[in-house]
């Protein structure tokens, strides 16, 4: 087949067939350690692993059903346990692995809290997993076992999946203590991969780049599950890696051509302020398709300067495009449209009516008092997207409120959770707890429901005063979290900002950065922050995905500054 033609609709069952179809000749994935080290395996060899893998379980007593823990460092060794997990009928789930940006008592506790909830039959870890956090692993009455990928022993015998059994769990909470798992079917995940298939347009000339983590749902997905669907290939690097040179996401895109990658908004950003001018044009970005921002929500500033900074490099206009996705829904809600000539749809609105009475009102482009929002494009097929105020009724086109999500690949609730799935599924309707918009069949997405700030009477989203304050040059690329504080005398709240600092504290003129922050702040968003807290790098608590974690960050201020009367308060 040309490498231009679009790949054939799925008509797999299961994905371990899928995985099974594809060619054994063709690459699968590569490994980028660094410019000259790199691990590439194709398909008929990642099975071959993969099966070795599935038979070192089956040894060892892992039957169909049964849940398989998988905390390895990312690569094509937990990629094959995995899919080794999914071929022996078992549902594996990949948990983070532990690392220097994720707080230790942070992560020993979802480490107890998920795999007790798991139930695992098999938790797999790997020979350097560190023995102080063993005894965090919830084991139940199963086994903890070093990842061996078995010799040349495969399976003693073949099992059969089915569409409707269980494929694996993906966590959905960017933090690891919150306990929710989404079992998702091989039939779903399947579904879902061919309707983003067909919006992205697919084509066996395809090659997917990647450092997420597999264990959230964006390399899960469509780093992992849809290149394995597709039958094309992906470049992959380690997280950590990434953040400690994120100028190696540029040279593996110019070496390997790769066309599509999927990022959050912070990583846009980061990527333009930590890549040198004199660096960008040795690069050459021209073979990408998309660069799609999954953030909620989408910035316009942070894009734009991606867009700017290397456009050098061969960078399209049209290839800086947008998604809203959810582990919840598999993954993809919308997609912007890929083969434009410009990015996303921008809309710009009258920034005092979005605040004060939650609704937009298009402006020109520019105009003194506007901002801008960008869309996350059309819904994917077979889904639908309903606007709700806080008493649910259903809102008009243009008017905020919270998004509610019904499709035909929806979960069914969350794992060893019905607590948590009756708050979040209202006949049929997932409560996503992100705000935004419908305008022209495209979805806006604006902030989180529990990030939103009201002061005097305005709606502020903690993300627009964090995106004002982690621009100043003294602060550290988004590491600053804005936090509501009430106060009773005045009857409204208040607003605290903590920010880490580049560099120490005591080598800062601490005074002069608050003075400008406050003055951006209030240029920006007309509200007065109450108080900075200016923290050395590394203070703030960060999510397995590198994100700033808003509540428990919350629970460190209020052990460290207990006169901020943050303890009193709800979280």
């Amino acid at each position: 087949m040309d490498e231009g033609a679009t790949t054939q609709k799925p008509v797999f069952d299961t994905l371990v067939g899928a995985l099974n179809a594809a060619p054994e000749e063709r690459p699968f994935v590569t490994f980028w350690i660094d410019e000259d080290e790199q691990e590439t395996v194709t398909f008929g060899e990642f099975r071959r692993r993969a099966r070795r893998f599935g038979g070192y379980l089956q040894r060892n007593g892992v039957q169909r059903g049964d849940r398989v823990v998988i905390i390895m460092p990312q690569g094509i060794a937990a990629m094959a346990a995995f899919a080794g997990g999914m071929m022996l009928g078992a549902v594996p789930a990949f948990l983070a692995y532990p690392n220097f940006k994720i707080e230790p008592e942070k992560y020993r506790s979802g480490l107890h809290g998920v795999t007790r909830n798991l139930s695992a039959r098999a938790v797999l870890i790997d020979e350097d997993f560190p023995d102080e956090m063993l005894p965090y692993v919830d084991q139940g009455e199963g086994l903890l076992l070093r990842a061996i990928e078995g010799g040349e022993v495969e399976f003693e015998k073949p099992v059969a999946t089915e569409p409707d059994d269980l494929a694996f769990i993906q966590h959905s909470a960017g933090t690891t203590g919150l306990q929710k798992g989404v079992a998702l079917t091989h039939a779903a995940v399947l579904r879902h991969i061919e309707n983003m298939q067909r919006a992205l347009r697919i084509t066996r000339g395809d090659r997917v780049y990647s450092w997420l983590p597999l264990y959230h749902d964006m390399g899960l997905i469509a780093c992992f599950m849809l290149p394995m669907v597709c039958h094309v290939p992906v470049v992959m690097q380690s997280p950590l890696d990434w953040v400690m040179h994120p100028d190696a996401m540029l040279e593996i895109i110019s070496e390997h051509k790769c066309t599509l990658a999927w990022l959050p908004n912070f990583a846009f950003q980061f990527a333009a302020r930590r890549t040198p001018p004199s660096r960008r044009t040795r690069y050459d970005l021209s073979s990408m398709r998309a660069f799609i921002n999954c953030s909620e929500p989408v910035r316009a500033a942070s894009m734009n300067e991606f867009r700017d900074a290397f456009s050098p490099a061969g960078l399209k206009t049209s290839a800086v495009q947008s998604s809203y996705a959810m582990a919840e829904n598999v993954f993809a809600v919308s997609q912007s449209g890929i083969d434009g000539e410009t990015g996303p749809k921008r809309l710009w609105a009258d920034a005092g009516v979005f605040r004060t009475e939650h609704r937009i009102v298009s402006v020109e482009d520019n105009a003194c008092g506007s901002r801008c929002f960008v869309s996350s494009g059309r819904l994917l097929p077979g889904n639908e997207v309903q606007i709700r105020s806080e008493c649910g009724r259903e809102l008009n086109e243009g008017e905020v409120g919270e998004i509610y999500l019904k499709s035909d690949t929806l979960f069914q609730g969350y794992f060893n959770r019905a607590d948590l799935t009756a708050k979040a599924i209202v006949d049929g309707w997932y409560r996503t707890g992100d705000l935004g918009f419908l305008l022209g069949s495209e979805l806006f997405v604006v902030g989180r429901r529990d990030d939103l700030l009201i002061v005097g009477g305005e709606n502020l989203y903690a993300q627009d005063i964090e995106e004002v304050v982690s621009a100043h040059p003294a602060i550290h690329d988004g590491r600053s979290v804005a936090i509501g504080l009430y106060n009773p005398s005045l009857g409204t709240e208040e607003v605290v900002v903590v920010a880490e600092l580049e560099t120490d504290p005591a080598a800062a003129n601490i005074e002069d950065i608050e003075r400008e922050l406050s003055q951006l702040v209030v240029s920006a968003t007309g509200v007065a922050v109450r108080r900075f807290i200016l923290k050395p790098p590394k203070w703030i608590v960060k999510s397995t995905a590198g994100k700033p974690a808003r509540a428990a960050t919350r629970e460190k201020l209020v052990r460290e500054h207990p006169e901020l009367g943050l303890e009193n308060q709800e979280i």
